[in-house]
């Protein structure tokens, strides 16, 4: 019980702290690009917004190794959506162009090395992948409906 009342009060501090960061930027826009407050509220929401990614990508891989390690029918389910996530992404990377695309101020970002023809891959691999699982989730909601139905 006292796990869970824990659990409780720290996700309600990271929306508390989640608000205002948001908020904070919110207030800070303005129409000014140049703005250096809003480019800096812009960085610090991006960058608690990683913090928070990171945080639980390494809660939810814990979790999936302790449960692995626990229950044998977890860990073969674990192992089939590992090679299955693999397939997708290997598929996605086959399909990706490492073609530069062309849009506004392009130059500047091949000047400075930010876009090279690998990092166009990438992106192009996380699109892909992206889509594949999106039209994935689509039909499983369909057949899972479906499915209901008939039962």
């Amino acid at each position: 019980m006292k796990l869970d009342k824990v659990t409780t009060i720290l996700l309600w501090v990271l929306l508390a702290v989640s608000a205002v960061l948001i908020v904070s930027m919110m207030t800070n826009i303005s129409e000014n690009e140049a703005d250096p407050t809003m480019g800096a509220w812009i960085n610090t929401n991006l960058v608690w917004t990683y913090v928070l990614l990171g945080v639980g990508a390494v809660i939810a891989v814990l979790f999936a190794l302790v449960t692995t390690f626990t229950d044998k029918d977890a860990a073969k389910k674990g192992l089939i959506s590992l090679v299955f996530g693999a397939v997708i992404i290997g598929i996605s990377y086959a399909l990706a162009s490492d073609a530069i695309p062309q849009f506004y101020n392009v130059e500047k970002f091949l000047a400075d090395g930010t876009l090279t023809n690998s990092i166009s891959k990438m992106v192009g691999t996380g699109l892909y992948t992206t889509y594949v699982l999106f039209i994935l989730a689509l039909v499983g909601i369909a057949v899972s409906s479906v499915s209901r139905i008939f039962k």
